[in-house]
């Protein structure tokens, strides 16, 4: 009996086993087809409707696809296909921010962000820019347009994407619309203002008026240093821009009560940080362009590396965009890097020029305190008379709830942002400063009138030489960029294209009254009176974000990027004996020296430390190449000693909001300050003594030996930057759900990684926040006029926008090691290293 029960629990077992075994294979066999049903078809043809003719798509081992079509409908309406193929979900959650209808995708969650956008109202502005677009453009777009729908027509939910098997979890009911030129449109207004917000300067400098004299702020927010370089330095003309102190500060300190609104501004924007990636002045990138004359190709080399917040999937997408043959009708034969849901390709090279671009990072956004007349809220003040506002009703759809009316009120100036600031309720009775009744806070921003930066994007890649170039900038007015140019005949140039208002009075720095015409804008900057170059002596240009040229009479910012990228882009072209090569440009992309610590390395060294733990940290620093690489000991334990240093020093005497994070700008404040040893910024106000620089600086320094032994190692030889300075690419939705098992589908990371936000190789973190990186080089792109084939690129983390698919991820490991795979251009070398081609084909007709 005993023997037939144990014989009958091994059955049993053997059963439930096997059930189990079976149970596990069905599920990874489900969650295999699951997520491998939305991987793009690569090969074999496909039958598009409105297609002209055949197009050819050959993709390389990298997943980059190289579109060739005999015209240029086909040649967009297939770039729209393949982009849906590949980053659907992408392009679907960046055309709702650009509308603000993130609330029908994620529900009552998105809510407050929803009216930001709303109140920004980019999709008002790019259906005037459709009312207005000439027909080619049009015609364009409409093809881009066709080609995501055809795609859409095919597939829908888990079929598109991953993401949309999970978002039939938390919301049943939705389903992707069909794309429209609209959804393309605002894309370059999410761009313009993740590129620009200048306005948050405003506000942070305002707030800091509380509590700290004009002349302390200005000291917080230093002019551009003499030692630091320009771009062009080869021109100098008119008065020196960036003007002083104006009326508009002692506006502000006899009208506190504006604060808590200008205050509660910044509450949205961090919200929509969450999902466009951390932002704000400082951030950047780097391009430079050299000379034939200094090159060992005699031919002009162009380098670019955008800098922009971590994501996944990658912000760029790579194609090649090839017409056969390229004709007046089809005059496309480029290559480089696209944005999925917008036509042609943003930076890259085509087979007369190559391109690359820097943000400006300008001032072309000004607050102004409205007056609003105490018995009508729809009135504001202008020149001593009330004036009605522009009422726009806007109404929200939620998903799982009701419907949210909203009305955005204008000024002439533009929307009222205050309007969107939820915590305006939340501040209490008791408090000294109260928001009163009749003030409101009102944005100007060029991105808020229609912009022809569609126009300029196929315009600059089919452009020819510098004057087709120049003539394409023209239209790039939002975002303004710094442009750097090379041609195949050897031309090198730099323009700066974009919209920058001419102010009646005022600097832009901070929020100026609205109700008088002394502030307003007078018209833009003629294009022609832009800084521009053309083959400089010097035989190179490069920008990062920095001063243009110390002499100019328009004001373009008076909040350059303070230029220590491009004082080391410089230094390395400048002090190279031999002729350059690729290798040696990508050596500059690479480059880790932290000109922070030329500063500071000097004054730790000397600083008395009575310890033998402290002897054997500081020695770190005394062989320190100062290089920020992944392994170093003695970059973990400055970029540590940085974090405490700025907190000791700032922490006591400003808002939490607006701690330093160690960017550019404390560059220059510290390196001022350090030159002023009794200033009372080294003063901690809650301690009874005095203290000096030295002082902060020994505490600074004991303060990272203590942590980094608590949190790596006792042995300062094992501690290792690149383990604090990781990097986790996150998808800027589900990825960020609070729901591990979520997140761990679509998150990749963490990776350890060197630099900081102000070597060459900018991978930012934020002492107010941790080491993780947020903002990197999205892309690096270096392109050789002398053959365009040896021209090399990496993006990361990778081509696909799919979860699990093996492009998903897969160029991370070389975009960290700086490594790069080639840029392929020849037919006959893209062939030679094609993987997949597909055939689109037009549909028959029935």
């Amino acid at each position: 009996m005993k023997n037939s029960r144990k014989a009958w629990l091994r059955k049993r077992l053997k059963i439930t086993l096997i059930f189990l075994l079976v149970l596990g294979l069905f599920l990874v066999g489900f969650a295999t087809y699951t997520v491998r049903q939305s991987f793009p078809q690569e090969s074999g043809r496909i039958q598009l409707p409105e297609l002209k003719a055949e197009v050819t798509v050959k993709r390389d081992k990298w997943g980059i696809p190289h579109i060739y079509a005999a015209n240029s409908h086909d040649l967009f309406m297939a770039q729209g296909y393949i982009h849906a193929q590949d980053r659907f979900w992408q392009m679907d959650f960046w055309r709702h921010i650009g509308s603000g209808r993130l609330s029908e995708m994620f529900g009552s969650s998105q809510v407050d962000t929803d009216k930001y956008l709303r109140t920004m109202g980019w999709a008002r502005v790019a259906q005037q820019e459709i009312q207005e677009i000439n027909a080619e453009m049009k015609a364009y777009l409409e093809a881009y347009a066709d080609g995501v729908n055809a795609y859409l027509t095919e597939h829908q939910g888990s079929a598109l994407s991953l993401e949309y098997t999970v978002l039939k979890f938390l919301n049943p009911g939705y389903k992707p619309e069909p794309w429209q030129i609209l959804h393309s449109l605002t894309w370059g207004k999410v761009m313009a203002y993740d590129l620009g917000r200048n306005f948050e300067s405003e506000i942070e400098r305002a707030i800091f008026l509380k509590t700290l004299t004009p002349a302390q702020v200005e000291e917080l927010f230093p002019p551009y240093p003499q030692d630091l370089p320009v771009i062009l330095p080869e021109l100098q003309q008119g008065e020196r821009a960036g003007k002083g102190r104006n009326k508009n500060v002692e506006v502000l300190l006899n009208s506190p009560d504006v604060l808590p609104a200008l205050e509660s501004i910044t509450k949205p924007m961090i919200a929509l940080e969450q999902l466009i990636g951390p932002r704000g002045i400082g951030i950047g990138s780097n391009n430079w362009v050299i000379s034939g004359q200094r090159t060992t190709t005699g031919k002009p080399i162009l380098a670019n590396d955008p800098h922009l917040g971590v994501q996944i999937p990658s912000i760029w997408y790579e194609v090649g965009l090839h017409c056969t043959p390229k004709i007046a009708e089809c005059p496309y034969n480029v290559s480089g890097f696209s944005f999925a849901g917008m036509i042609g390709v943003i930076i890259g090279h085509s087979d007369r020029i190559a391109w690359g671009v820097t943000n400006v990072q300008s001032d072309v956004m000004d607050l102004y305190i409205e007056k609003i007349n105490p018995k009508n809220s729809n009135q504001y003040e202008g020149n001593g008379k009330w004036v009605d506002m522009q009422l726009v009703q806007e109404t929200i759809q939620v998903a799982g709830s009701q419907p949210i009316v909203q009305t955005v009120r204008y000024t002439r100036h533009g929307p009222i942002l205050s309007d969107v600031s939820p915590n305006l309720k939340q501040f209490k009775s008791n408090q000294p400063l109260e928001l009163p009744q009749n003030y409101a806070v009102a944005l100007r921003w060029t991105a808020l009138a229609p912009s022809k930066l569609a126009y300029a994007v196929p315009q600059i890649n089919r452009a020819q030489n510098w004057q087709e170039f120049r003539t394409a900038a023209s239209n790039y007015d939002v975002p303004a960029q710094n442009l750097v140019y090379a041609d195949i005949d050897g031309n090198i140039g730099y323009q700066m294209p974009g919209k920058f208002p001419i102010r009646a009075q005022g600097n832009g720095r901070y929020p100026v009254p609205g109700w008088t015409d002394e502030y307003e804008w007078q018209g833009y900057i003629d294009f022609d009176k832009l800084p521009k170059s053309f083959n400089p002596p010097q035989g190179y240009i490069a920008t990062a974000n920095n001063l243009v040229m110390r002499e100019y009479p328009y004001l373009i910012t008076a909040d350059w990027v303070y230029g220590y990228r491009a004082k080391r882009i410089v230094e390395m072209i400048s002090q190279q004996t031999q002729p350059i090569s690729l290798k040696d440009v990508q050596q500059i992309q690479a480059d880790n020296r932290n000109l922070n610590a030329q500063t500071l390395v000097p004054l730790l060294k000397s600083i008395a430390v009575d310890t033998p733990r402290l002897q054997a940290a500081q020695k770190l620093l005394r062989d320190w190449n100062l290089q920020l690489e992944m392994t170093s000991p003695a970059a973990a334990l400055f970029e540590v000693f940085w974090k405490h240093l700025l907190a000791d020093t700032f922490d006591d005497q400003l808002p939490e909001t607006y701690f330093p994070d160690g960017g550019d700008r404390w560059y220059a404040v510290v390196a001022n300050l350090v030159k002023q040893p009794n200033s009372s910024w080294w003063d901690k106000r809650n301690t009874p003594k005095v203290e000096n620089c030295d002082q902060i600086l020994r505490q600074s320094f004991i303060k990272a030996v203590d942590e980094l032994e608590r949190i790596q190692s006792k042995n300062p030889n094992n501690w290792n930057w690149g383990k604090l300075h990781t990097i986790t690419f996150r998808n800027a939705t589900l990825g960020k759900s609070g729901v591990a098992p979520i997140e761990a589908l679509f998150n990749r990371g963490a990776f350890a990684t060197s630099g900081n936000g102000e070597t060459v190789n900018a991978n930012r973190w934020r002492a107010n926040k941790s080491f993780e990186v947020t903002d990197i080089p999205s892309l690096r792109m270096i392109v050789d006029l002398g053959n365009l084939d040896n021209s090399v690129a990496i993006h990361a983390p990778g081509q696909s926008g799919h979860a699990f698919h093996s492009h998903y991820n897969d160029m991370v490991e070389p975009w960290r090691q700086i490594e790069y795979h080639q840029m392929l251009w020849e037919s006959k070398n893209v062939t030679e290293n094609t993987t997949a081609m597909l055939r689109l084909i037009p549909k028959l007709a029935e």
